[in-house]
């Protein structure tokens, strides 16, 4: 096996929670966080019925993956092995993941690696996203990001970028960006604004009490309701989202609190979604929510004033992003419990 000052390059064969080399020559921890003899073992037993998600299949599906496999494009859909892949790729809505694959952060919650790029970017990204887009045929794309605290503006320049280009190229297509919090710098966060998108999206991942350790400690609950805050007081037109993962042993009041919160926040769209463990070295599950549950959170939103807020199970923060607007949950049904 190759190595760069004694850590291996990564291979296929690379194993969670160890140190290796990307080919950019980045040192990162695979998954983002150490092995650890504290590893969180798995919930024990068989996953509810309701976390099933059916095979990725159809017409669309298969059009949108052959295109990605010919041209060896990237999307956090394959990558992050989303449940909701062939639904999202049948309406023709895709995530792409922004300025590399290594994240300066790591959030017990989240399997992407982390270390720190040291300032690289992909010069060609803009024009390449965009001509993903294009190839996808993509009515609706969702764009997210590392973090990237190695970066002056923390990538809001580049993220910026890569939004103006895919308007130039599909100018029919609708933009969603999910950003860092850019350790709460506002000028950066209207950088991305301005760029000509559709949604603005930053994720306040779960209740206040719960932040640290969920988030990693450059994170923050009040820091992420500032970005939003100011998303929506500099650009009154462009829709506020963000998500929250249950099952990390919140309570259903904090569970009101962070709702009311957000919407203090001028947030208009929120998401929840089932809580699962990546790897052993992440947190714990504490509860599995219930379809009936998330049910009745959602109805507990809008009666808060979200123009949408789509819940279930398998719901992440882009599931049928494109959809939102219509207000029946996404097209989600109920899913029946065993």
């Amino acid at each position: 096996m190759s190595s760069f000052k004694g850590i291996p390059i990564q291979t296929p064969s690379a194993r969670s929670g160890e140190k290796y080399v990307t080919p950019q020559g980045i040192a990162a921890i695979k998954d983002g966080i150490k092995t650890s003899h504290h590893a969180q073992p798995f919930v024990p037993g068989r996953k509810p019925s309701w976390l099933r998600a059916p095979m990725p299949a159809g017409g669309g599906f298969n059009a949108v993956q052959e295109v990605v496999h010919e041209h060896r494009l990237a999307t956090v859909c394959e990558e992050a092995k989303c449940p909701n892949i062939g639904e999202c790729w049948n309406a023709g809505t895709a995530t792409l993941m922004l300025m590399g694959a290594v994240c300066t952060r790591a959030c017990r919650f989240c399997a992407v690696d982390t270390g720190n790029p040291h300032g690289w970017l992909d010069a060609e990204e803009p024009i390449n996203s965009a001509r993903t887009v294009q190839l996808m045929k993509l009515k609706y794309v969702v764009l997210t990001s590392v973090n990237r605290d190695d970066l002056p503006d923390g990538g809001a320049g580049h993220f910026a970028a890569c939004v103006r280009e895919i308007k130039r190229l599909n100018p029919a297509t609708a933009v969603e960006a999910l950003t860092p919090d850019f350790q709460g710098q506002l000028r950066d966060v209207e950088t991305v604004v301005d760029s000509g998108l559709e949604v603005f999206a930053q994720n306040v991942e779960t209740v206040r009490r719960l932040t640290h350790p969920v988030r990693d400690p450059r994170a923050g609950y009040d820091q992420t309701l500032a970005v939003l805050k100011h998303a929506k007081h500099h650009r009154r037109k462009v829709l506020t989202k963000s998500s929250l993962m249950l099952g990390l042993g919140e309570t259903e009041d904090e569970i009101v609190t962070t709702m009311d919160d957000l919407r203090a926040a001028g947030v208009d769209i929120l998401t929840l979604g089932q809580y699962l463990q990546p790897t052993r070295n992440h947190l714990a599950i504490e509860r599995w929510v219930t379809p009936e549950e998330f049910s009745k959170y959602r109805e507990w939103a809008l009666m808060k004033g979200f123009v949408e807020c789509v819940s279930g199970p398998l719901v992440r923060s882009s599931y049928r992003a494109e959809r939102a607007l219509e207000r029946n949950n996404a097209g989600l049904t109920a899913v029946a419990r065993e």
